[in-house]
């Protein structure tokens, strides 16, 4: 076992290392420049798109609408990422890490309007009629049936991975932060997180798109609701934090109460590895739900998809990192969600804590439903639909294992196939590039035209 843990701990350093992050960054910014800027110039048509979306059009195809396409990739990215994933960040990496993850995600919305771009353009229907896309699919009908096989890696990662990063973990740290804050035992929250997703993933997407609609929606607007308390609490820290991010993106910090201090490095790799954690931009996961979503032009799907990358991070993740810095709480020596709850907790002495913790809770759930879905289609594409029952089944029954057992295994090893997932899924976006950039040009073409 010591050998097979040494062995993934390994393979994780290079997954997670320098070159995976230098990857995914350097693919993102070579589609921003393919695509001339056009995301960032866009966000504005992104969140106009978002709202028209919530409705099914008379000449759509799909299960769900758009709007509940985008919660649900939302659903899975908006999760423990944004409160222990950005405290860990900061703390491993200092504040600095704060603008690499926002670096991260601003040329994390070309990687992911090309995902779902490509994951619409290239989506098909299986033996039951549901639309069914993503990488696997891209690759699939896109590329040379030399590729196939790079297709079957990235189901085979997803497949796998979303029993750790999307089930396991996210009970786990739902039933340690009730336990913690709530004296909940972690049974009760195994069994009732249980009978929870069961409720909702046997319904299948057309459920889970209805439920992240109404959940998400409600938890984020929450969430940064409580966010902007305690940067008003703190609001005369705000200049001097912006200073810190800044000034150790590019230096070193040294030790302060008890944060050990960081290099540039630990900031940027750090703050990179938790962005993409957190928004999921370059492992091809928003592809798969957009692809669900009922719609005529894939290039509006990419660019209502894209503004998953943006909410996530630069107004959720930002929220939480700035709350951490303006509170002063980083030099504390706290890590992870405690971290967070530190900060609230600073600012509504009291309740703040709590209030966390129910984000958290809230956040892991959804992240779950979310996954699950992701994990379905992964393995409807390897084996068939009649894979998606069992996996249904296994996907609810891993829940309660998940709250009581000690996961730091299951976690290193979900989050490098996690990893893995990009290498398929960032090979397919460079082959493919010319063929986004053909739709799009076209599509901004029709729509000035009209």
């Amino acid at each position: 076992m010591e050998f097979l843990q040494n062995l993934v701990n390994s393979v994780n350093g290079l997954v997670w290392g320098p070159p995976m992050l230098v990857l995914i960054l350097g693919t993102g910014f070579f589609l921003m420049v393919m695509l001339k800027f056009m995301p960032l110039a866009r966000i504005g048509t992104g969140f106009a798109l978002i709202w028209r979306g919530r409705a099914k059009g008379d000449d759509e195809t799909g299960e769900i609408s758009p709007f509940q396409a985008l919660m649900t990739c939302l659903a899975a990215t908006v999760g423990t990422g944004n409160i222990a994933g950005v405290a860990t960040a900061i703390f491993l990496g200092g504040p600095g890490a704060l603008f690499w993850m926002w670096c991260t995600a601003l040329v994390g919305m070309a990687t992911k309007y090309c995902e779902v771009v490509l994951a619409v353009h290239y989506r098909e229907k299986d033996d039951r009629g549901e639309h069914v896309g993503g990488p696997m699919y891209a690759i699939k009908n896109g590329l040379h049936k030399r590729w196939l096989w790079l297709g079957g890696a990235f189901a085979i990662f997803g497949g796998l991975a979303g029993f750790g990063i999307g089930n396991m973990v996210q009970v786990n740290s739902m039933a340690l932060a009730l336990e913690s804050t709530f004296s909940v035992p972690l049974w009760v929250t195994g069994l009732v997180t249980m009978l929870f997703v069961g409720l909702v993933i046997l319904g299948g997407i057309k459920r889970i798109g209805a439920v992240a609609a109404a959940l998400v929606p409600f938890m984020c607007v929450a969430y940064v609701i409580a966010g902007i308390v305690v940067l008003v609490v703190h609001a005369a820290e705000l200049p001097a934090a912006f200073e810190l991010i800044f000034t150790h993106a590019f230096s070193p910090i040294a030790a302060t109460g008890g944060f050990a201090g960081a290099a540039v490095m630990a900031a940027i790799r750090f703050g990179v590895a938790r962005g993409i954690f957190s928004n999921e931009a370059g492992l091809g996961t928003a592809g798969i739900a957009q692809a669900a979503g009922t719609t005529n032009s894939s290039v509006r799907s990419g660019l209502i998809g894209m503004m998953g990358t943006f909410i996530d991070t630069i107004i959720i993740c930002s929220i939480t990192g700035l709350a951490i810095i303006c509170s002063g709480v980083w030099t504390g020596g706290e890590s992870g969600a405690a971290l967070s709850a530190a900060a609230f907790e600073s600012a509504m002495p009291g309740v703040g804590a709590a209030l966390l913790t129910i984000a958290l809770v809230v956040f892991a759930f959804t992240t779950i439903l979310g996954w699950s879905y992701f994990g379905e289609k992964c393995w409807e594409f390897l084996v068939g639909t009649k894979a998606i029952w069992p996996f249904r089944i296994i996907w609810v029954l891993a829940v309660p294992f998940g709250a009581i057992a000690q996961l730091d295994f299951a976690w290193l090893l979900a989050d490098t196939l996690n990893g893995l997932m990009a290498i398929p899924n960032l090979v397919a976006l460079l082959l493919l590039s010319p063929v986004v950039v053909k739709l799009t040009k076209e599509y901004f073409a029709r729509t000035h035209a009209a």
